[in-house]
This record gives C-alpha cells, structure tokens and sequence, in this order.
C-alpha cells in the first residue's frame, strides 16, 4: 500500500497553487546608487517611493516603489549594498513594463529627466497596440505600453527562458499561474507565453520569452527574483519539489520563518535558475505594519 500511497497524493496536492490565495507581490533587484534611482523612478516614471530601510550591519539598504500600495499592487524592492556602483544584468533578464493612458508623453518626460529612450514610440511590427523602450540608470529595461486604464500599471515581467514548454508547465505547476496566451512570431524567431493570476488588463503578468536555439543565457548578478504571496509556504514548498523532481530546479531555502523577522518563506529556482520567494500573505501584510 504504501507504494502507492504518493500517486494518490500528488494529484491533490497539485492542486494547491490553483486554489491557494496567490499574487505577484514584488520584483527585487540591485542597483548601483539607490537614491538616483528613487529619484529617476518616482520624477520620471511616476511611481511612489512606499518605504526605505537602511540595514547598516549588514551593509545594504532598500527602497519600494510602484504604483500602489504593497497590500493591493507589484512594486519593486531595489537593493543597494554598500560601496557596489554596478552589477551585469546578464543575457537573460529581459524588462519590466509599465501601462500608460500616453506612451507618447510619458516618453517626453522620461527623456526630459535624462531617460534613455531605446524605442521610440509607435505600433509593434504587425500590430496596433503602441509601446516604447526605455532605461533605467542602472541600464534596467522598461517596456511602455498604452493602455486606457489598469489597477496594476507595473504591469509585466519578463524572462528568457531555454525551453518554453518545460517552463509553462513549470509555472503553471509549481506556481499555479495560467498560461493567458501565447505568440508566435517565426518571422522573428521568438515565442512568449504570457501567464498570471488574472486577465493581463487586470494584473502583473510573467511574459517568459523563448528565442529560437537559444537554451541557455547568462544571469548576471543584478536582477534577483520575485516574490509570490501564498496562505501556506509549507505546503507550497511540497508542490515545488514535486515539480521540481520531475521539470528540473531546486529549492534554495526550506520553508519556515526568517530569523528576527518570523514572515514564513521559501525560494527555489525553475528549471532555467530564475529566483521565486513564496512568502506568507499573514506575516507579509504583519510587515507593512
């Protein structure tokens, strides 16, 4: 009997992720100079500064910015370690984006305050939606994308992955993410699979980007990862080992409390080595306390 025992588990189990109460709640990543960048994001891409800590024995400090606060909205945590100027973003970050009502005159105020403009506005090749590409100082790239109206307007991440298929199953597994759509552009040798909690106009999406023949890219040591509420790191840490056995990737910390902090979490990377931190939803909204 007891052969059998973990085929009988593992379905329901499984179907964790998909009744869990989940969100994409932050993006963490480094950069060279924190107060320039509080600065570049809230003056020129209009976000607000939500919080800043400064942790001196253990040499780092941090900011959270977006466009709400952490309790409804994705934000970012930037991290600045001291006396570290610049990282190397690497070959496999892609960009964040950002939802606008005028990619046109966020693009003017950008530009105005010194931003990089990488694409100027206009349509996407074959299309009618119309998007720009920007840089941070820290060289980070930000789609824009016009959109009417969206509660969530830091609304995409995105990520190279080697293997498409073997990562939206990972996502939709480990995570419990829906896959919302696909595009196929052979033309110009790319596929992305788009997925996330809720419809795209709606939500912070995961915009995983496969570039034909291309199955691996370097990390850099820049962009760390992001994070995923969840009600119970321990059983999702069950799910993602699972998963993790048969799609590839492994757990980096065991589930349980960060010590002084006591918020539950635990991490792993996905079978292309991309960071998540599935944090308690409880001890996360005790911390913004």
């Amino acid at each position: 009997m007891a052969e059998t025992e973990p085929k009988s588990v593992a379905p329901e189990l499984l179907e964790w992720p998909k009744k869990d109460k989940r969100r994409l709640l932050h993006a963490v990543y480094r950069v060279g100079d924190l107060e320039r960048t509080i600065k570049f994001y809230t003056e020129a891409l209009g976000m607000k500064l939500l919080r800043q800590r400064d942790i001196p024995e253990e040499k780092y400090s941090n900011a959270f910015l977006g466009f709400g606060p952490e309790e409804t909205n994705f934000v970012v945590e930037l991290t600045y370690n001291y006396g570290v100027t610049s990282y190397d973003i690497g070959t496999g970050f892609g960009h964040f984006a950002i939802a606008t009502p005028d990619v046109y005159k966020l693009v003017e105020d950008i530009r105005a305050k010194g931003g990089n403009v990488t694409r100027e506005p206009g349509p996407v090749k074959g299309g009618k939606s119309v998007i720009a590409f920007v840089k941070d100082p820290d060289g980070y790239t930000f789609e824009l994308i016009q959109r009417p109206s969206t509660p969530e307007p830091l609304c995409q991440i995105m990520l190279r992955v080697g293997d498409l298929e073997r990562s939206i199953s990972f996502y939709e597994r480990a995570l419990g993410l829906k896959l919302l759509r696909r595009i196929e552009r052979p033309e110009y040798k790319y596929n992305i699979g788009i997925l996330g909690y809720a419809e795209e106009d709606h939500t912070t999406i995961l915009e995983l980007t496969y570039n034909y023949g291309v199955t691996e890219y370097t990390k850099g040591n820049a962009y760390a990862q992001i994070a995923v509420g969840t009600d119970d790191v321990y059983k999702s840490a069950e799910v993602v080992d699972l998963v993790t056995k048969e799609l590839g990737g492994k757990i980096t910390r065991q589930p349980g409390p960060i010590p002084g902090l006591n918020t539950k979490i635990t991490s792993f990377l996905d079978p292309d080595g991309w960071k998540t931190v599935l944090v308690d939803n409880a001890d996360f909204l005790k911390e913004l306390q």
